[in-house]
């Protein structure tokens, strides 16, 4: 058996089960992920903004700040954020039920005390009703057991996401993960612009300036329950009626894109090779589709 096709790798995380907790965990990471996007330069398609999975947890990555810089890490072993900097200070702060304006507070508290000062647009983003950081009393849980699983299958998905995104020569993103959207992803590119998208805001014209072929996980925000997605933008004629891998696989017509529930995915004999026959054949289709030139894009000999 590989390695990351253990069950203890694909964990039971039902929707249902840490609703309150993943609401609480989404904002906080919100919070987080804005003070790398003030620190930052504006890289293409907003790749400055995403944290990434450890070996602990989601981590920022280093960020410059003055003469220094510092980094923060979401620990999901011992449940606390972490604040380290180029300067030899740490400072952590418990990952415990508490308000997100608490943790709001303590955490530009703990900011403080090691010399940074910053400040963020404190408005949650990509959320329906949103509440104010500072004002936002109502999401206050946090269950470290559901958190753990939520982190091991992080650390699965974004194994074989890596995996995936090594048979591609093309531009690629990282595998990194939307704090806005609450999901892990992992997008390719054809090299050729995309059509403006009428009407669109400044973020997603940058996000989809060019043609993109999409995958991620998401826990389970905006649909029942944790799920694969695949989509393409544009989306090219015909996309929607091919015929992709896994069987449990299919085109959600108002979403506009491929899903398969994560349920499915781990209850297959080999989760990962069910994760990324995903990956694969729903990229095929729309590279097909779309008439991407495949042949200068692609590993002739995929490792």
């Amino acid at each position: 058996m590989n390695i990351t096709d253990r069950p203890e790798c694909w964990p039971a995380l039902p929707l249902d089960s840490w609703r309150d907790t993943c609401a609480t965990l989404h904002m906080w990471t919100q919070i987080v992920g804005k003070i790398r996007m003030r620190l930052t330069p504006l890289v293409n398609h907003w790749w400055n903004v995403p944290l990434y999975v450890t070996a602990r947890g989601l981590t920022t990555s280093c960020i410059p700040y003055e003469d220094r810089s510092f980094e923060m890490r979401f620990d999901f072993i011992r449940h606390r954020l972490v604040l380290e900097t180029s300067d030899d200070v740490v400072k952590t702060l418990p990952l415990e039920p508490r308000s997100v304006a608490d943790f709001y507070r303590e955490c530009f508290a703990m900011l403080e005390s090691a010399g940074i000062k910053v400040k963020i647009w404190p408005m949650p983003v990509e959320i329906p009703n949103p509440i104010r950081f500072d004002q936002d009393h109502e999401h206050s849980s946090y269950d470290p057991e559901a958190v753990g699983r939520f982190w091991r299958i992080l650390l699965s998905v974004d194994a074989v996401f890596q995996q995936f995104r090594a048979r591609f020569v093309g531009k690629c993103s990282p595998v990194h993960f939307f704090w806005g959207s609450f999901d892990l992803a992992v997008t390719r590119f054809s090299g050729r612009k995309a059509p403006p998208r009428e009407g669109a805001d400044s973020i997603t014209r940058e996000a989809y300036s060019h043609e993109v072929s999409s995958v991620g996980f998401w826990p389970g925000a905006g649909i029942t329950g944790p799920a694969f997605y695949s989509y393409m933008a544009p989306t090219p004629e015909g996309f929607r009626d091919a015929k992709v891998l896994p069987e449990a696989a299919h085109f959600d017509t108002g979403m506009g894109e491929f899903l398969v529930m994560y349920d499915d995915i781990r209850a297959a004999a080999s989760p990962s090779d069910a994760l990324l026959d995903f990956c694969q054949s729903t990229y095929e289709a729309g590279a097909k589709a779309a008439k991407w030139d495949r042949d200068s894009l692609e590993r002739s000999n995929p490792v």
